[in-house]
């Protein structure tokens, strides 16, 4: 079962987005019409969509939305009658899946929301990919730390540093950049440099 939340304070703007998703089998919606405490009604609704529709934003209320949309880790699709560069760069910033302008219209809001959740799913995997290889990246960088601390303290060869802390992971049933991050921390801790 999805569940759509439509945020808009005109009933009319809201019915023309339900008009859009009458099609759709298996779809819970909900209707916001108050923006007080929308961060939190969103957070109960638990939407898997947030479809907003904002008419003529002023920048405050722009941006009141872009808080919602930075907060929640959900597609957003965002209708606005008219817009700027500047409000299309914040909303992208601000993840907002789809930003349509002038372009609300029963016809149009199922391919939209299909867009929005594809756009989601895409940046999403792309931040997870990227977060993945901050990490290993990270990991990289201590092993190689690691080594560099076992060759100068003790002599070893590159390949024997490895070699040592891979066999102290295997001993120990732990990763090898668990182990050297241990050699770091107790390097830094004993005040070597």
């Amino acid at each position: 079962m999805m569940r759509i939340a439509i945020v808009d304070e005109s009933a009319a703007r809201a019915s023309i987005i339900q008009e859009g998703l009458d099609e759709l089998e298996d779809c819970e919606i909900f209707v916001v019409a108050d923006r007080r405490g929308l961060v939190a009604r969103i957070g109960e609704i638990e939407p898997d969509i947030v479809l907003m529709d904002l008419g003529n934003p002023s920048r405050d209320v722009l941006e009141e939305y872009f808080s919602v949309s930075r907060a929640l880790a959900r597609p957003i699709a965002m209708f606005v009658d008219q817009s700027d560069d500047e409000s299309i760069a914040a909303s992208v910033e601000a993840g907002v899946s789809a930003y349509v302008v002038d372009g609300l219209s029963a016809r149009r809001i199922r391919p939209l929301l299909d867009l929005a959740v594809r756009r989601f799913n895409a940046f999403s995997r792309l931040q997870s990919d990227l977060a993945e290889a901050k990490g290993k990246l990270a990991e990289r960088e201590i092993i190689d730390r690691a080594k560099r601390i076992l060759m100068d303290s003790r002599d070893l060869s590159e390949p024997t540093a490895y070699s040592e802390m891979r066999k102290a992971a295997m001993n120990q049933g732990r990763r090898i950049a668990d182990i050297a991050e241990a050699v770091v921390t107790a390097h830094d801790l004993m005040g070597e440099k």
